[in-house]
C-alpha cells in the first residue's frame, strides 16, 4: 500500500518535513496550490530526501503558461533522480476567472492541448 502525505508548513520547513516524511516510511509527499506556488516547496524536499516521490497536487495547469510548466517540471524531475510526479488540474472557472485572470476554456480539450504541448517540449529538451 503506498502512503501519501502533504507538504504544509511553507518552503522554509519543506526540507525537514520531507527529511521527516520519509523516515517515517512515506511514499510520497505533495505540494498542492493553495497559499503558494505548489513547485517552490518541492525544491527543498527533494534536495533533502532520497527515496521519496515529490510531486504537485495540483499545480493549476491554465494558471501558467506549458512552458512555464515545463522549465518547472523538467528542473524538478532532474533535481530529485526522476523522483517527481507532476499532477496537473483545471481548477474551477470562477478560479481560474478571479483569482488568476485568465479565460476560461473547455477544460477537457484544453487539458489535453496541454499536456501534448508540456510532451512536445520536452521531447525537443531530450532529442534537441
Amino acid at each position: 500500500m503506498q502512503v501519501d502525505t502533504v507538504l504544509g508548513g511553507g518552503i522554509a520547513a519543506a526540507g525537514e518535513e520531507a527529511r521527516r516524511a520519509e523516515r517515517l516510511g512515506f511514499d510520497t509527499i505533495s505540494s498542492s496550490e493553495i497559499a503558494h506556488d505548489p513547485f517552490l516547496p518541492l525544491v527543498p524536499a527533494a534536495l533533502e530526501t532520497q527515496r521519496i516521490r515529490v510531486c504537485t497536487s495540483i499545480a493549476v495547469a491554465f494558471a501558467r503558461s506549458p512552458m512555464t510548466t515545463a522549465y518547472s517540471a523538467w528542473d524538478l524531475a532532474q533535481l530529485s533522480d526522476g523522483r517527481f510526479d507532476l499532477g496537473l488540474g483545471s481548477q474551477v472557472k470562477a478560479h481560474i476567472r478571479r483569482r488568476f485572470a485568465m479565460p476560461w476554456p473547455e477544460p477537457a480539450e484544453r487539458m489535453r492541448d496541454y499536456v501534448q504541448a508540456l510532451r512536445a517540449i520536452w521531447h525537443s529538451w531530450r532529442t534537441g
